[in-house]
């Protein structure tokens, strides 16, 4: 199984991500949690972003989940390559030659998990943007494109979280995904 959490910056989805694996670990799944790429990117990033480097961000998203489903069955990626591609069609517009590989991306996913923008301030962490601007343009990006060709045919449907119920997010989650996650305890 293949987890991804979508959404916009700032929204938790990193320690959702934590908080799932941690769940699943504990229930005796060997599980790989997949984490931010951007913030090893050799380039720029954020509303400074460049072609190559969110090029670069792509790529180390696919290489980093490839890397974890060797390593373990149940993979959990803090975000999809869809929601680094709305940093690059913020800036400079869809690109037509990366969508369909990046369709084709998207349905490797079993599950997609959707994470609302919440009401509370961005948490600073000298990395990400704290603009509310930027960050609610990036999830209306999401949205829009979560509705075009080719992600509107994904296998997987996107089960959007509902912000009234962060205090139980990773349990809902990880009752929804029992089903696919395997019996076998791992060698942990």
């Amino acid at each position: 199984m293949k987890l991804a959490l979508i959404g916009t910056h700032g929204v938790g989805k990193t320690t959702l991500a934590y908080e799932l694996c941690s769940l699943l670990k504990k229930s005796h799944h060997n599980v790989e949690l997949v984490t931010e790429v951007a913030r090893h990117s050799p380039f720029p990033v954020n509303a400074a972003t460049t072609i190559e480097g969110q090029l670069w961000i792509l790529h180390a998203q696919i290489a980093a989940e490839l890397d974890a489903g060797r390593r373990a069955p149940q993979v959990i990626a803090d975000r999809s390559v869809l929601d680094n591609y709305c940093y690059l069609v913020n800036k400079f517009g869809r690109q037509p030659q990366l969508e369909p590989w990046l369709g084709w991306w998207m349905d490797t996913y079993d599950v997609l998990v959707g994470v609302p923008p919440v009401a509370a301030e961005i948490p600073a962490d000298g990395f990400r943007s704290e603009d509310r601007a930027f960050q609610q343009r990036i999830h209306e990006l999401l949205v829009e494109l979560l509705s075009s060709e080719p992600f509107n045919r994904m296998r997987a449907s996107v089960r959007w979280l509902k912000a009234e119920d962060r205090g139980q997010w990773a349990e809902l989650i990880v009752a929804a995904v029992a089903p696919l996650v395997s019996n076998k305890a791992s060698a942990l």
